[in-house]
Formats: C-alpha cells, sequence, structure tokens
C-alpha cells in the first residue's frame, strides 16, 4: 500500500473519531448558586473533553458538552460537584447548578492543660482587673497621675503612645487576617491581584465592622464583608492607573 494512501485512511479515521467525539454536544448555558446567591469564581470542566469555563459576577457560565458528559463544578469555599449532563439538561434555556458552601472545621488547639492557673487565681492581680496591651500600659503610666498627665500631655508623649496603641491594635487583626483566608481566595474569589494582597488587608483592617468580625471570630460575617471590601478597593486601584 503507497505511503499517501495510509496518510489518507489515518486523517479519515481521526475525522470520525472527532466526529464521533463532538457530535450531538451544543454550548450549555448555565448559572451557580450557592442558595440563592450567584457564584464567580467557580471553576468548571468537562471531564470528557478536558474543555474548561469559569462562572463571571453574576454566576453565569457557558460550556459546551453532550448528553453523558461529566462537568465537574469547584471553587475555594464551595463543596465540589459533578453533574452528568442528560438529554433535558441541554433543553434548559439556563443550566441551575446549586453548590452548598464548605463547612469549616477547627481543630481543637489545647493551649495549656492546667488553664486554671491563671495570674487572677494565684492571687497576683485582683479578680476582673482590666488586662492592658503593652501599648496600653505605656498610657496608662504616662496617665496615672495628675503631674505625668500634665508633663506628657505638653511632650505629645500621650497622643504619641495612643497612636502606637491603635497601630498595635492593627497590627493584632492583620495577623488574623493573614491566617484566615488563603492567597487564592483573594486573587481567584475576590479578583485582588496578587502584588495588592497586602495592601488590600491592611484596607480591611481600618474597617470598624470588618475589625469586630475578626475579633469576635465570626468568619461568616468576614467573607460577607470581605466582598464589599474587595469591590471597594478594585475601583480604588483601578483609578491610579
Amino acid at each position: 500500500m503507497k505511503l499517501n494512501n495510509i496518510l489518507y485512511i489515518i486523517l479519515i479515521f481521526i475525522v470520525q473519531v472527532s466526529f464521533g467525539q463532538t457530535s450531538g454536544a451544543k454550548e450549555i448555558q448555565g448559572q451557580i448558586l450557592e442558595q440563592s446567591t450567584p457564584v464567580d469564581g467557580v471553576n468548571i470542566i468537562n471531564n470528557n473533553t478536558q474543555v474548561t469555563a469559569v462562572s463571571d459576577v453574576n454566576g453565569l457560565f457557558s460550556i459546551v458538552a453532550k448528553e453523558g458528559d461529566v462537568l465537574v463544578f469547584s471553587s475555594v469555599n464551595l463543596e465540589p460537584l459533578k453533574r452528568r449532563i442528560g438529554a433535558e439538561d441541554l433543553q434548559e434555556k439556563i443550566l441551575r447548578i446549586k453548590m452548598s458552601a464548605k463547612e469549616i472545621e477547627l481543630k481543637e488547639v489545647i493551649v495549656n492543660e492546667n488553664a486554671n492557673i491563671t495570674a487572677e487565681n494565684l492571687g497576683i492581680i485582683p479578680h476582673g482587673q482590666k488586662k492592658y496591651t503593652p501599648a496600653e500600659r505605656k498610657i496608662y503610666t504616662a496617665t496615672s497621675t495628675s503631674v505625668d498627665k500634665i508633663l506628657n500631655s505638653i511632650s505629645g508623649r500621650t497622643t504619641m503612645l495612643k497612636k502606637e496603641a491603635k497601630i498595635e491594635k492593627k497590627e493584632v487583626l492583620f495577623r488574623k487576617l493573614e491566617y484566615l483566608f488563603e492567597e487564592n481566595y483573594y486573587t481567584d474569589r475576590l479578583k485582588i491581584p496578587l502584588q495588592h494582597i497586602k495592601g488590600f488587608q491592611l484596607y480591611c483592617v481600618e474597617s470598624p465592622e470588618f475589625a469586630v468580625s475578626l475579633n469576635t471570630k465570626n468568619k461568616t460575617m468576614s467573607m460577607f464583608l470581605i466582598t464589599g471590601l474587595a469591590q471597594e478597593y478594585l475601583k480604588i486601584i483601578e483609578n491610579e492607573k
């Protein structure tokens, strides 16, 4: 058999296989919801063809698939979901995909087995006495007597120490925020450019409402508030260009 004939047969075979894989395929329009809220940044992959897509800010996506194909949906804060496409799915104008938020299990941390041994229980300090941070202790010392108050007020030391206390509290909030979300949560979910993540975190701790959510360890509220803060911050960096 001549080489040209062999190549021709191979070409025909490839065309038939390709046609068999795409026969009946169509572009599916869909929307991803978590409860009733549209979700953006969800990755969609057709397991059969490896075609991918990502949902937009309204949760909308489009991907080519045929009956029997398996679509896999995944996101940082959502439980992964697989959906086998049926004939009825291909007839839908908008295919609604409902996903569930991940339940984040916090590991138990035992700081000290003798948790009842405290400075208060040992009689070192009275019960109920206010506990100060290092910066707050400096303010207390600087204003503990009338003479100290006058001298430090004149020198501006009290004002400086109060500023230090505020900075210290923001540093604590910043460290809490660093451990709250993974890096890809900022880039994939919130669309914050990688080089702007630190600046965005500093922007977040300036928000009184967000600071409260961090201090009360209310991650659900933090996730809700940080979405709005991200939209504000993206406008700021866009205007700086």
